[in-house]
């Protein structure tokens, strides 16, 4: 098997070699790395002021494959021996790269953290992918890659025979080095669809992990879900359970015939329910606290009267990817001028973001060790004190109608906790009346007579009363 990534030069890039440092590989050696089922190789083909070229290698052992397997699993007796596995791109190139390439794939690269967080003009070269062209274009052209698969032939002297079920497969596009390789580690055992380990459910973690900033909106989800978990049927629902949570398109995003009504991700009714109380509430200034990578800015930045538009984040990652998504680059001097990025923790105090008509709070709070959320409570409602705050939270009774966790545990492994209906009103309770704020619960999403919504929500505002749920 074989994988180049070429990196052009360009104004972020302006020493191509350097391309050798997010990759933590030297262009002037060649270096080999024991991986499971052979060796890999990684090289630099060229190197030069315009580009430069990384080029891994995998030499696979067939033997070594099947070393203490009982059968054939290929459908004849030297099936386990004569097969496209040394050729065709699949998880053993996935696993060797990140293991090789470990740090770029983390996006990690001490001492050149801009560069390992900027886009690079690349060009990624597969000779022999397993799918179809169809398929390929459908699983990389989401992502933004300019894709170019090619059928390859049975027998290029018998044309008779037809296309054999492999692509030669080329992908052009600017992105970060990570996000490429996260794209290849994902995707490559999915196009196979036969991964060369066991898959459990740590697999699920890999790939929310991996997808993390595209899978949640990819439209073949499901698919690269299923493929990728060796189709196992709980897995994919735990996996489909967190991708949808994680799925933070607005509504004019989707298209209409995207996905029926009855099966709109959480998420975009949750971006609906916080945008239809902003708009009641009529702000002119309103913050984001831990906007993502955008999503609700966008559709706040829509709102007519509301001269502010502020998103915090305490990762400048997200914040890097929040101003991409929003075209901030592209923006007229108007609307630059509504719009304010900045990197802010909420455990500490943040007097740029004083005196604001309304603050969002939307699936944060649970990302916060408990003993930790006094202090976010003092620095939101007590220095902050904006005039309004929405939050919110899952409802953790309604774990029981998602399959994936109906035996117990989170909506996401990042969640310090996740509080039941009576949990959140006590702790709603106690902040509103600590600091002067009424406060009003709403449902959001199915409404389950017995387990409430799958989300719930709460409104504060200055010098009002407590209100009942609705």
């Amino acid at each position: 098997m074989l994988l180049t990534v070429t990196a052009d030069r360009s104004p972020v890039l302006e020493v191509p070699g350097d391309l050798g440092y997010l990759l933590h590989k030297h262009p002037a050696r060649v270096q080999a790395f024991d991986v499971y089922g052979g060796m890999a190789h990684v090289f630099y083909p060229e190197v030069n002021e315009d580009r430069c070229t990384v080029a891994m290698l995998l030499e696979v052992d067939p033997v070594a494959l099947v070393r203490g397997r009982s059968g054939s699993q290929d459908g004849f007796a030297l099936g386990q021996y004569v097969n496209d596995r040394p050729y065709a791109a699949s998880s053993l190139l996935s696993v060797a790269m990140a293991r090789v390439f470990r740090s770029a794939v983390n996006g990690h690269s001490k001492g050149h953290e801009t560069l390992a967080e900027s886009p690079l003009d690349l060009t990624i070269t597969l000779p022999t992918v397993p799918g179809t062209p169809d398929l390929v274009r459908r699983m990389f052209t989401p992502m933004g890659w300019d894709v170019n698969a090619a059928a390859i032939m049975l027998d290029a002297t018998r044309p008779a025979w037809g296309e054999a079920p492999l692509v030669s497969l080329r992908l052009v596009g600017s992105m970060q080095l990570s996000e490429a390789l996260n794209h290849l580690y994902v995707l490559l055992p999915v196009l196979d669809d036969a991964k060369h380990y066991w898959v459990d459910d740590t697999e699920v973690d890999k790939l929310v992990r991996a997808g993390s900033g595209w899978l949640a909106t990819h439209p073949e989800r499901e698919l690269i879900s299923k493929r990728y978990l060796a189709h196992q049927r709980g897995l994919a629902d735990t996996a489909m359970v967190r991708l949808l949570e994680l799925d933070d398109r607005s509504t004019d995003e989707i298209a209409d015939d995207e996905e029926p009504e009855r099966a709109r991700p959480l998420v975009r009714l949750r971006h609906d329910a916080v945008l239809k109380i902003v708009r009641e509430l009529k702000p002119a200034s309103v913050v984001d606290l831990g906007c993502g990578s955008g999503a609700l800015l966008g559709s706040l930045l829509e709102i007519q009267g509301i001269d502010k538009v502020i998103g915090t984040e305490v990762s400048d990652r997200y914040l890097s990817r929040a101003a991409k998504r929003l075209h901030v680059d592209r923006m007229t001097e108007r609307q630059a001028d509504r719009l304010t990025l900045l990197l802010s923790s909420l455990l500490y105090e943040d007097h740029r973001l004083a005196d604001l008509d309304v603050a969002i709070l939307m699936e944060v709070i649970e990302h916060i060790d408990e003993e930790r959320l006094p202090t976010v409570v003092e620095n939101v409602f007590g220095s902050m004190r904006p005039r309004h705050v929405v939050v919110t939270t899952p409802n953790a009774e309604y774990n029981v109608r998602y399959p994936a966790l109906a035996d117990g545990g989170f909506r996401h492994p990042d969640h310090r906790f996740e509080w039941t209906r009576e949990e959140f009103a006590d702790w709603a309770r106690a902040v509103a009346e600590s600091h002067g704020y009424g406060v009003e619960h709403f449902s959001v999403g199915e409404h389950d007579a017995e387990l409430g919504s799958p989300t719930q929500m709460a409104g504060f505002s200055l010098g009002t009363e407590a209100e009942e749920v609705r």
